[in-house]
């Protein structure tokens, strides 16, 4: 899950940000989320015995990426006001973003097509093109496509929140993060098993994938456009075409999406109240009910609200995960100020890396490995160490050679007028 562990600087509209040290403990907690999620998708390989005995009360896969989330909602909109300028910001999460997604991509349909991992999902071969365009826009997990990757999913919900924060902050209501917050977090807990799921995808697969990359595509133009007029139409198209999908087109169901973007917003709120931007009792009052309304909201069975048919509650197992993930991240907060440890913090720098390539090295090690059942525990802490090895040389080698350089590259075209 992609964040960058920025201070906030003042930055005119329009000039250069300066560049702003990392916070050790983002880091920390990024390098966490990343390898509890390894965790979470090396259990069928290699410890069954969790799975069946933890899983069903615990996450371990929510609780890392809802990590994940809260320092994406604290950071990013950070980020945007630091450089005051959408156009930078996006080049930006452009090139933190799409070049390590190509090469786990292209690592997936090679494995993929040699036989190495399991292979890909059947929809995706019968529509390839339009696969691929619900990809590139990194939204398919809002418009009916299968992942090529499982992750890639929570990427969607990034993307729904980045939209949601440049048109915040053009409209110049960036600061009502916290109000914002507690009105999803609100919605989750009375709507969200109500809402419909994948409802336009089901119905119109081909043109809600070509309507969304179009929209979205002309949405990003006119909110990075000099002109005014033009800018209010992208305040008013890239929030209508994130609030429809998340609320009608969710893979997850609403209960989940609409929670993702409480807890979102707010981690954003709870950077404001840090830096002095929002006035600490009444947004830190509803931020309190963000995490609050969550856990309630998956632990209602679905007949609570009136559910659509078929709804289902999210169960303990989630209400307890995002109930761990925010008293990680308080507990981050709280230790801010000391010295992390370095093995954390160098995770934390590669744990996009991580994130991306761990499927891909844990689908390997199954084919290599086989079946658990019935295996010494002591070769399967030998496969263990062998799937940890990988993912980390692998996000290493990646963050180097890919992240970095990327990134070097999105800042010297952002200072191109």
């Amino acid at each position: 899950m992609p964040t960058n562990t920025l201070t906030p600087q003042s930055t005119e509209i329009g000039a250069p940000p300066a560049k702003a040290p990392r916070m050790g403990w983002l880091d920390a907690l990024r390098g966490l989320a990343a390898m509890v999620v390894v965790f979470e998708h090396s259990l069928d390989v290699l410890l069954p015995e969790v799975r069946r005995t933890a899983s069903p009360w615990f996450d371990f896969g929510r609780y890392g990426v809802f990590v994940f989330f809260l320092v994406s909602g604290y950071v990013v909109p950070s980020s945007l006001e630091r450089r005051g300028n959408v156009r930078d910001f996006w080049i930006g999460r452009f090139f933190r973003l799409y070049p390590a997604w190509l090469v786990c991509v292209g690592l997936a349909l090679l494995l993929g097509v040699t036989g190495i991992s399991w292979g890909l999902p059947a929809p995706l071969g019968e529509r390839p093109w339009a696969s691929a365009l619900a990809h590139l826009t990194m939204m398919q997990d809002l418009l009916g496509v299968p992942n090529v990757v499982n992750v890639l999913w929570t990427l969607s919900y990034e993307m729904v929140f980045y939209l949601l924060v440049t048109a915040m902050f053009l409209a110049g209501v960036h600061r009502a993060s916290a109000r914002v917050a507690l009105g999803f977090g609100v919605a989750a807990a009375m709507l969200g098993v109500a809402l419909p799921s994948a409802l336009l995808a089901s119905r119109w697969p081909g043109g809600t994938i070509l309507i969304t990359a179009l929209a979205l595509a002309a949405g990003l133009a006119a909110l990075a456009s000099r002109r005014r007029a033009v800018r209010r139409a992208g305040i008013a198209v890239a929030p209508a075409l994130a609030l429809t999908l998340l609320v009608l087109d969710s893979r997850i169901g609403g209960v989940e999406s609409l929670c993702i973007i409480a807890t979102m917003f707010a981690g954003t709120a709870v950077r404001g109240v840090q830096d002095g931007r929002l006035r600490p009792w009444p947004a830190a009052a509803m931020v309190a009910l963000v995490p609050l309304l969550s856990v309630l909201a998956g632990l209602r069975p679905p007949a609570a609200w009136g559910a659509r048919a078929g709804a289902q509650a999210l169960g303990p197992d989630w209400s307890i995960a995002v109930a761990a993930a925010w008293l990680t991240f308080l507990a981050g907060l709280a230790l801010r100020h000391r010295a992390m440890p370095r093995a954390l913090v160098w995770l934390g720098l590669v744990s996009y890396s991580v994130y991306l390539l761990h499927p891909l090295a844990v689908q390997a090690v199954w084919r290599a490995a086989g079946d658990p059942v019935g295996q010494p525990a002591i070769e399967r802490l030998a496969w263990g160490g062998v799937l940890v090895s990988g993912v980390l040389v692998a996000a290493g080698l990646a963050h180097r050679y890919v992240e970095r350089p990327a990134q070097r590259l999105g800042r010297r075209l952002s200072r191109v007028r």
